[in-house]
């Protein structure tokens, strides 16, 4: 290697977030302490940021010396962000992962609405994805199965109460008989 060119690293990604079509945020995680330490500096970067990209027709964006990929979806626009020197095939499969969990876990509804409904799985998903800028997966049918979700089960407020009073009374009787 030349002199130049900087070490390699497994820290790849500095930060994700997801914003709504106002450049509101709703999730965010910064793993690059030294980069944006405190909430102002993070809220003014991801100004900044939307204001650049929320019209433009691009995927990928270059600002303040970090290389920025990202995508849209209805009122929504999610964020993932690597130096300058980061490959944007790798972050730009970073993003193709969450967003296509993502989609799986709202039901292909992805919206503002239906991902507050469901921001804790959303956390779960940016949690196996990534671990203090380190990529842990890729592929959004291994994230799927590490946070355990099937696309058939019921969350319990889509239930009736009849449905969640017969599982109790299932698991009582089942406890009760071993």
């Amino acid at each position: 290697m030349d002199a130049a060119s900087p070490e390699p690293s497994l820290y790849t990604v500095k930060a994700v977030f997801i914003l709504d079509n106002d450049g509101n945020r709703l999730l965010s995680k910064y793993y690059d302490p030294e980069l944006y330490p405190s909430i102002k500096e993070q809220r003014n970067f991801e100004s900044n940021v939307f204001n650049k990209t929320h019209k433009a027709d691009n995927e990928i964006a270059f600002l303040e010396g970090l290389t920025i990929v990202y995508k849209s979806s209805i009122d929504l626009f999610f964020y993932v962000v690597g130096s300058a020197q980061e490959n944007e095939l790798m972050l730009m499969s970073v993003l193709s992962c969450l967003f296509d969990s993502l989609s799986h876990i709202l039901r292909k509804n992805v919206e503002r609405k239906c991902l507050l409904e469901n921001m804790e799985g959303a956390f779960l998903v940016v949690d196996e994805i990534i671990d203090g800028g380190v990529i842990l997966e890729s592929d959004h049918q291994q994230v799927l199965q590490k946070v355990n979700y099937r696309a058939d089960d019921n969350p319990l407020t889509e239930q009736s109460v009849t449905q969640v009073l017969q599982s109790a009374k299932d698991q009582i009787k089942w406890s009760i008989l071993k």
